[in-house]
């Protein structure tokens, strides 16, 4: 039986003697002392240890939100930024909601709500997988309670709705006339700051993401072999130490390594960042571009397309150009590979014998 007693400081200490266990705690509240001990007696009756009183005090999705972040901060790895705002949008519309009564209607009522907001199927799967996870990992990693399997029948609702499922694979890649319209309208801007016709050209030359981009150092860039290391390379297994040595050639139509030297003459100096900017300023500057040149539907990141993709046209093999993008499955290399048909002629050329037979061959 439990036993609780009132502390001189007005706290209330909760004993539980059971099955040859023993485990105490403390409380604020005589409420949090009783249900702490009705759980605690239930899980020594399982074989089970009991929690401690700061898991025993969670009431709300949010609660376990919350504890998720300590945990992984615990453990160093926190939540970067994608999965940081997924987590804080999660506790904005459901943090309110108790433990448990976060049933299988709730989840769908969710979803469509989401999806009232515009939140495509791919986004609305990555807000119900990471729900899922906070679940499971109150669950396994604290022993709470809590079953995921409501989450998982409206998955699979949702699913049935249209609501989520895979996201529409971009093929948008920029033409050479709105490649030199965007660099006239970069070059024109007198007010303009950020050299952004290199940093397209770069983005273009070397297939990097505009993150990439805006944190790459000096100290990364190796000058012997033209070779320019990128830390942490985005990887949906690997967070953190997915380095890579990428090429810095001009392999796509523009010379990565003529790129950087430029860059260093317009700063004076080698040190920190080769491009010392906002990636969000680069990003508005290239959508205002587009707008006032009128590029339609064309995004940073297409960029990153189009370097691939210039890649396989210049005739490098899978493998290949996986060294320079940092794809490791080669099956997600294939959606970034949009090669225009007439890029064909000159892979054919390429690959013609002479007039006297491939010689070279034998």
């Amino acid at each position: 039986m439990a036993s609780i007693t009132k502390l001189p400081s007005g706290a209330y200490r909760v004993q539980i003697r059971r099955k040859g266990r023993y485990a105490s705690e403390t409380f604020l509240l005589r409420d949090y002392a009783h249900r702490w001990a009705r759980q605690a007696e239930t899980r020594v009756d399982q074989g089970l240890a009991p929690n401690k009183s700061s898991v025993s005090r969670l009431a709300t999705f949010g609660d376990l939100i919350d504890l998720h972040i300590v945990d992984m901060c615990e453990v160093g790895k926190p939540p970067r930024r994608s999965k940081a705002a997924t987590l804080a949008a999660l506790k904005r519309d459901l943090g309110k909601e108790r433990i448990g009564h976060l049933d299988r209607q709730k989840m769908i009522d969710y979803g469509k709500m989401r999806a009232e907001q515009v939140a495509g199927p791919v986004t609305l799967g990555i807000d119900i997988g990471v729900t899922k996870m906070i679940i499971t990992h109150a669950a396994a990693v604290h022993g709470l309670d809590i079953s995921s399997e409501p989450v998982d029948l409206a998955r699979v609702a949702l699913k049935r709705l249209g609501l989520i499922g895979k996201g529409t694979e971009r093929d948008r890649r920029p033409t050479k006339d709105e490649l030199n319209r965007l660099f006239r309208c970069f070059d024109d801007n007198d007010r303009l700051t950020l050299p952004m016709t290199r940093i397209v050209q770069i983005a273009v030359a070397t297939a990097m993401r505009l993150d990439e981009i805006c944190r790459v150092e000096w100290t990364d860039l190796d000058l012997d072999r033209r070779m320019l290391l990128i830390r942490d390379r985005k990887d949906p297994r690997n967070k953190t130490g997915n380095d890579q040595r990428i090429p810095l050639f001009a392999a796509t139509g523009f010379d990565a390594w003529a790129l950087v030297t430029a860059q260093a003459k317009q700063l004076g100096r080698a040190k920190g960042r080769i491009f010392p900017y906002n990636s969000r300023s680069v990003g508005t500057a290239f959508r205002r571009a587009c707008v006032e040149v009128s590029i339609k539907d064309l995004h940073f990141h297409d960029l990153r397309h189009e370097g691939t993709s210039r890649l396989f046209e210049a005739g490098f093999a899978i493998e290949q150009v996986a060294l320079v993008t940092g794809h490791k499955d080669w099956k997600m290399l294939r959606r970034y590979t949009h090669i225009r048909p007439e890029a064909l002629h000159g892979l054919a050329a390429a690959r013609a014998p002479g007039p006297f037979g491939n010689l070279a061959a034998e």
